[in-house]
């Protein structure tokens, strides 16, 4: 262990030494290091917060110009919350510079982030002007895309929940489906095509889009669409034997009892094989069900992919016989050391580097555990956390709490100067516990020290929430929307 730990030394010495002499100038023209951080999500926003900008230059590039706070998307998306109230803005961080593209690619030898300018955040949307920006350390922290594991209409027909815009696509198409219902040429058989909402997916998002859809139509639209109540349906399909994997069987049984209490139909071990559109319909073909299943929403709510940025880094192979960046074998994260420094698998043979929990299976455990590892060494400079990362002997759940814990870190480590250091403090994930909200001011919470179900959840759930939003407009605005929301009730409007 001794020889390898000097080996591993040495060759990170030989890195360094490499790259040296193309790094930028910019750190000894102003004594700060220019820190560049790709992506604007839970890690990479959390770490410019923490990034003093007395000691570095904070550099961020990223397709959307704003944070997502992704626990209150499901509570957007039906009018509970406004969509402002679940963002903010990255320009109000007081950034050196904010760049909105898609980094396309990493010159690791020359250490440039070449980006691909897009001030619409959408993938696809043409091609934008071409900058390369230099960096002396570079943060990964793109995040993943929704999995749809290659099924038939699921990326054509379905709606995603991971940002702020598929929220607003979803509210758009409930009050959509209501409105053509309620139309007098609209027949009773079509009306239970398009009011049947079905999500897919048992994990947390799905179950809280169900809750908080329950919650609409029982609140809300049960007033004004009162002759379309006997055609609501909402079904969540998810190919586990139970939902909520995170949780014990208990509290899982107890959602899964308020969600049949609540007219919500849970179907487990079931497989969506295709979704076609079919008129203003879509249908869905399940393994085990005889027939066709009408819905007018799908909600894709399981499974990540890697973003393309972390495959191409961790298929290209190194000048000088370095290797290549280190790849987890079952998820295709970047893999990284408990410092969260990216890895170099010498051989080139990355795919058995790590262990690491990610939703990338619809049934995927948030247990921690240790494996072994192979032999790495450690890219200088270059730092990853979240979603697209992997850490060696360490297995996390791909969630908020692991990114924003591994931002807060790693932001301590640069602004100490000790992020390169061996002897430094490792990182330690502390799990606070899982919520989700269930709907009817009903939520389960499990922790190390202890479960709570129904109106104390739930309670603890909007406690937890506001007070982890990041800005002080947000902490003030969330609690006036519960109110108002409370009061009038969910704006239905369409605009």
């Amino acid at each position: 262990m001794a020889a390898l730990g000097t080996a591993r030394r040495l060759t990170t010495q030989r890195l360094s030494v490499r790259w040296a002499s193309t790094a930028p100038t910019a750190a000894a023209r102003d004594g700060k290091e220019r820190i560049v951080i790709l992506g604007s999500g839970w890690a990479g926003y959390a770490l410019a917060r923490t990034l003093s900008p007395a000691k570095a230059t904070r550099i961020m590039i990223s397709p959307r110009s704003h944070f997502v706070f992704t626990p209150l998307l499901a509570s957007t998306s039906v009018g509970t919350l406004e969509f402002r109230a679940a963002i903010e803005p990255v320009r109000r961080l007081g950034l050196d510079q904010f760049l909105q593209g898609w980094a396309t690619d990493v010159d690791l030898e020359r250490k440039v982030v070449r980006v691909e300018a897009s001030t619409s955040g959408k993938v696809g949307a043409g091609k934008g002007a071409e900058i390369e920006v230099p960096y002396d350390k570079l943060v990964l922290a793109m995040g993943c895309y929704s999995q749809t594991f290659g099924i038939e209409g699921v990326r054509e027909h379905a709606c995603f929940l991971r940002d702020i815009g598929d929220a607003r696509v979803i509210r758009q198409r409930v009050l959509a489906v209501f409105e053509k219902a309620a139309l007098p040429s609209t027949t009773d058989a079509e009306r239970r095509k398009l009011l049947h909402f079905a999500v897919v997916g048992g994990g947390p998002t799905g179950i809280e889009f169900a809750g908080e859809l329950h919650d609409l139509v029982h609140d809300d639209l049960s007033r004004l669409y009162p002759g379309l109540m006997p055609f609501v349906a909402v079904t969540i399909y998810d190919i586990a034997p139970k939902v909520l994997p995170m949780f014990d069987q208990k509290l899982a049984s107890y959602a899964t009892e308020m969600f049949r209490r609540q007219g919500i139909r849970v179907k487990t071990e079931h497989h969506l094989e295709r979704i076609r559109r079919e008129g203003d319909a879509l249908m869905l073909r399940i393994r085990e069900e005889p027939d066709e299943q009408p819905a007018g929403l799908v909600v894709w709510s399981t499974g990540l992919m890697q973003n393309p940025l972390t495959g191409k880094l961790t298929s290209r192979h190194l000048a000088g016989g370095l290797g290549r960046i280190a790849r987890d074998g079952r998820t295709g994260a970047i893999v990284t050391d408990e410092h969260l420094r990216v890895q170099l698998d010498p051989d080139g043979s990355s795919g058995s580097s790590a262990s690491h929990s990610s939703s990338s299976s619809p049934s995927s455990s948030s247990s921690s555990s240790t494996t072994t590892t192979t032999p790495t060494t450690t890219l200088p400079d270059v730092y990853a956390m979240g979603d697209c990362t992997a850490v060696q002997n360490q297995r996390y759940p791909a969630t908020a709490q692991v990114a924003s814990q591994q931002a807060a870190y790693l932001g301590r480590q640069l602004n100490q100067g000790t992020a390169d250091s061996d002897s430094s403090p490792v990182f330690r994930f502390r799990n606070w516990g899982s919520m989700a909200y269930l709907g009817s001011w009903r939520a389960i919470h499990q922790s190390s020290a202890d479960e709570l179900t129904g109106r104390a959840a739930w309670i603890l759930w909007r406690t937890a929430y506001l007070t982890r939003s990041m800005s002080l407009r947000n902490k003030l605005m969330i609690p006036v929307y519960w109110l108002v929301t409370w009061i009038f009730g969910r704006d239905v409007s369409r605009f």
